[in-house]
């Protein structure tokens, strides 16, 4: 017998975000990590799963590229999701039909705290039932409310409060989903109750208060401090990196800052393309995780790297970093310069960097001081740079890498 995983995870999710922030909240970080990372891995993990399934938003495919780095299997490619969570799960439903496992767990993308006890007892209760999920009991007196004003209080003896995973036998949810989709109804709120609805028999399960799901900018609040109790440590720590750079002017008409090419009446000199912003990052992220310097992996004595592109020096920091299993979680830089202006290609600088990366753009920070005209840099004889990056790894997989 196996057992299948479906995280869906396609919904846009705006209620947990900052204002003006526009990463849907399944890619938002918790104690370091993305909320779907934490999510998948909790059953990629899991000793009972055998395959795990990914339902995404079609514009999702680079985030969720970010997410799943380092985990493999039992991880299977994404599908793309639907209008609704219905049409979603059914999607991901469909995609394992060639799978055809003998259940089926379908969780919610951004319920990143469910225990490996809470799955192990929805997927053994399918020994029996046709369904089960996990719940808890209401604990809160309950009042029905219109306009406004409590209209009845409501006895709350024998309600629970559903979670996920939900679990099924795979044909009979199946069978469930597309007979919903036959007649007309996408108004269930949870597959439960269109297991309910088809005549199956679902369980409950002892669940767990802290397999909650992250809805708004309060439960991503909570779900910070839960990681700090004992119940749900941070499983991994996060390292910080700092790099700082110069590079003095010299004659041309253009500097590269930021792997952006821009206009001015001097050009900075260095063996390569003396990009100061993307040198000080490359240090950054190479001191995060503990790997030398720049000029260890790339001697400027090297014929080589003779005016290479400093996005090369970048790109090799990321897979040293990904070689560590470490997930690049921000970065900063600070340019310091007289000349040229910054701020009207701030954000062109900031998208390059997001895209060497591979991170997005909301990751990237980039800002410009000067020295109030003061030192080699308000004499304008060159450009200074300084970076830092902030990078998470997983205690088990750093010993690993260690080892």
């Amino acid at each position: 017998m196996t057992t299948a995983a479906l995280i869906v995870a396609a919904g846009r999710g705006m209620r947990a975000k900052a204002p003006g922030e526009a990463t849907p909240k399944q890619y938002l970080t918790v104690g370091g990590q993305m909320i779907l990372t934490r999510t998948i891995c909790a059953f990629a993990r899991h000793a009972e799963v055998d395959q795990v399934l990914t339902v995404i938003h079609p514009e999702d495919r680079n985030l969720y590229a970010q997410a799943v780095k380092g985990i493999s299997q039992p991880l299977r490619s994404p599908v793309d999701g639907g209008e609704t969570r219905q049409d979603s799960v059914l999607a991901g439903l469909r995609s394992l039909a060639g799978v055809a496992p003998s259940k089926v767990l379908i969780h919610d993308g951004a319920r990143p705290f469910v225990t490996p006890e809470v799955i192990t007892r929805v997927v053994d209760a399918l020994d029996q039932h046709s369904g089960a999920l996990p719940a808890v009991p209401v604990r809160d007196t309950l009042k029905h409310v219109a306009d406004d004003i409590i209209t009845q209080t409501v006895d709350r003896t024998g309600l629970w409060q559903a979670q996920t995973p939900q679990g099924f036998r795979y044909g009979d949810i199946v069978a469930a989903h597309e007979a919903a989709e036959r007649t007309g109804r996408n108004d269930f709120t949870d597959d439960a109750s269109i297991a309910e609805w088809h005549g199956l028999s679902v369980a409950v399960v002892e669940g767990a208060v802290s397999n909650s799901k992250v809805t708004n900018a309060e439960d991503l609040l909570l779900a910070e401090q839960l990681l700090q109790t004992a119940e749900h440590p941070v499983a991994g720590y996060v390292r910080v990196g700092s790099g700082f750079d110069v590079h003095a002017f010299g004659d041309g008409d253009h500097v590269i800052l930021c792997g952006v090419r821009l206009k001015h009446d001097r050009s900075l000199k260095g063996h390569s393309d003396a990009d100061v912003g993307l040198h000080a990052l490359t240090d950054a992220l190479l001191g995060a995780v503990g790997d030398g310097d720049i000029g260890s992996h790339f001697p400027p004595a090297d014929a080589r790297w003779s005016g290479m592109a400093s996005d090369v020096f970048l790109r090799d920091a990321v897979q040293r970093v990904e070689a560590k299993r470490g997930q690049i979680q921000n970065v900063d830089i600070t340019l310091i310069c007289e000349a040229p202006k910054i701020g009207p290609h701030r954000d062109e600088m900031r998208q390059r960097i997001a895209e060497i990366l591979e991170i997005n753009i909301s990751q990237v920070s980039v800002k410009a001081t000067t020295t109030e005209r003061l030192g080699f840099a308000g004499r304008r004889e060159g450009i200074a740079a300084m970076a830092s990056a902030t990078v998470w790894t997983a205690y088990e997989e750093a010993i690993a890498q260690d080892d």
